[in-house]
This record gives C-alpha cells, sequence and structure tokens, in this order.
C-alpha cells in the first residue's frame, strides 16, 4: 500500500465505527467512512463539524463552530480549497498526494508533455502535472461546479499563465470528439465514479463501462506515453483487476510496465493505516 505521510496540514486523528475524525489545518471534522470498521480508540469531542448520514441517501452537516466559506491547505508547494459539501467531500482527496508526487517526478524531466485528466473533480492531478511543467493540461468534468473549484485551485497555485484548458463535458464523447480530431495525449489520467448518470439519462456502472472507456483512450494515448493511471473508489473492484484492464487493453498495442496498489492515510498515534482507494497504471519506462 502506498501511504502518504508528509501531509502536515491534514491528519486523520482517530477512525472507527464507520466514521474518521480528521483535522484540515485548523479545521476538525466528523465525515463517515465505509472501510473504519473497527472499534475507536475513544470517544470524540471538541471537533467543529460533523457529517450525518441520512437513511433517506445522502446526509447533512451539523456545525458546533462557524467555518469560513472556505480556507486553503497546502501540501508542500501545492495549495488546495477546501470546504464542505453537501455530499460530505471536503474538496480534495488527500490520499492522491502519493500520485501528485509521483507525477510530479515523472513530467518534471520530461518534454512537451500532454496531460489528459478524466473526471478531474477539482483539479488535484491538474495542478500536480501543470505545477510540474506540462506543456498543456486539459481537465474534464461533467460537473460545473467542480470546473469552477478546480480554477480557483489554478489561481491559488499561480498557474494561469501555464495551458490549463477547462472542459465541462461528459468524459466518453470528449475522448470520441478528440480522437476524430487526431489529438493525442502522453498522460493519461482518470478517476470514473461507480455509478452516474449523463446528461441524457445515460447510465454509467463502473465495471460495465469501464473497459469501454480504456479502450477509446487507446486512441487517443500518445505512441510512447509517459503513463495512464486509472484510480478507483468503487467497492469490490481490487488493485489487481484494475490493473488487468489495462493489461489485456495495452498489451497488443504498447510496451512497458504495468503495476497497482492500494492508497492510505495513517491515522495519528498509531500503526493503523485507513484504506482509501486503489489505482493501477502503465508507463513505457520504468520509475525508480
Amino acid at each position: 500500500m502506498k501511504v502518504n505521510r508528509e501531509f502536515k496540514e491534514y491528519q486523520i486523528l482517530d477512525a472507527g465505527h464507520g466514521e474518521k475524525i480528521e483535522t484540515w489545518k485548523d479545521v476538525t471534522v466528523v465525515r463517515p467512512d465505509p472501510q473504519a470498521i473497527w472499534p475507536a480508540n475513544s470517544r470524540w469531542k471538541d471537533y467543529d463539524a460533523y457529517y450525518k448520514r441520512s437513511d433517506k441517501g445522502g446526509g447533512y452537516w451539523t456545525f458546533y463552530k462557524k467555518l469560513k466559506d472556505y480556507w486553503v491547505i497546502k501540501y508542500k508547494d501545492l495549495n488546495f480549497k477546501i470546504a464542505p459539501t453537501n455530499f460530505k467531500h471536503m474538496g480534495l482527496f488527500p490520499e492522491q498526494a502519493v500520485n501528485w508526487d509521483y507525477m510530479i517526478d515523472k513530467i518534471k524531466n520530461a518534454k512537451n508533455v500532454k496531460v489528459l485528466n478524466l473526471f478531474a473533480y477539482t483539479g488535484g492531478a491538474t495542478i500536480a502535472c501543470s505545477y510540474a511543467g506540462a506543456d498543456l493540461v486539459v481537465h474534464v468534468d461533467a460537473s460545473k461546479g467542480m470546473i469552477s473549484w478546480a480554477k480557483e485551485n489554478m489561481v491559488l497555485n499561480h498557474l494561469e499563465n501555464k495551458t490549463i484548458r477547462f472542459i465541462q463535458d461528459d468524459c466518453l464523447k470528449f475522448i470520441k470528439r478528440e480522437a476524430r480530431r487526431g489529438h493525442k495525449y502522453d498522460v493519461i489520467i482518470m478517476d470514473p465514479p461507480s455509478y452516474g448518470r449523463g446528461s441524457n439519462g445515460e447510465v454509467w456502472k463502473f465495471e460495465n463501462n469501464i473497459n469501454e472507456l480504456v479502450e477509446a483512450c487507446l486512441d487517443i494515448l500518445s505512441d510512447k506515453p509517459l503513463f495512464f493511471q486509472i484510480n478507483s473508489y468503487t467497492t469490490g473492484i481490487s488493485a489487481v483487476a484494475l490493473e488487468n484492464i489495462l493489461r489485456q487493453s495495452m498489451k497488443n498495442k504498447y510496451k512497458g510496465y504495468f503495476s497497482s496498489d492500494e492508497v492510505g492515510l495513517p491515522i495519528k498515534d498509531s500503526d493503523l493505516i485507513l484504506p482509501c482507494g486503489i489505482y493501477a497504471r502503465f508507463e513505457s519506462e520504468k520509475s525508480n
């Protein structure tokens, strides 16, 4: 498992009974977490906000302290806007910092790198790749609100003069248009949801549609890509299964190296790790 231990302004203080208590700079919140099925270490108190799931779906926040509309946390040289959303998220997945480090390391010494970030959310990977020196980062997400948030993160990192294109669109439709245009990318990153609906009612289900998405991406992947990475939080899908999807799709067209793993975050003052998702990756040249 890849575990990030360098996120100074984010920490999980404890986890258990299906929840986690965490600090985002100077704000402490409690949120549900389906992986935290073990008993918690202690009874939690002194938190600023609590997210409660509803029996009817969704959930709601209870605030015990008036919070700012948003605040900014730093990871190394990167800055990100943080705010509680009505669907539990805070606008960032800190466990992805291990992947940001990888992306920065791969891109910083490469030339003429074009990146496509699909299901790009608030742009953690977009910011990392642009910061690393990518010539072009195309950020695609279906949500207008997430696109706006990603643009704010761009400004926070003073990357306005870098070439980042923000596209609000269905990812598969965008890929197919790029293929017709003959556009190619050296890096493709995707974080597809477990389930979703398109603008015309199209149903996306990870296990049913991921193969088609990966196959479509091969039409716009350059002949010797820097890397192609899939991240997933879908329950029941293993990292090895995700790697197998890449292997089966790419083995006859590309020579390179495949890998996969879980990502997780440490729980303060304990030897416990909270599992937080998986990834699978192809790279033309193996990383050190």
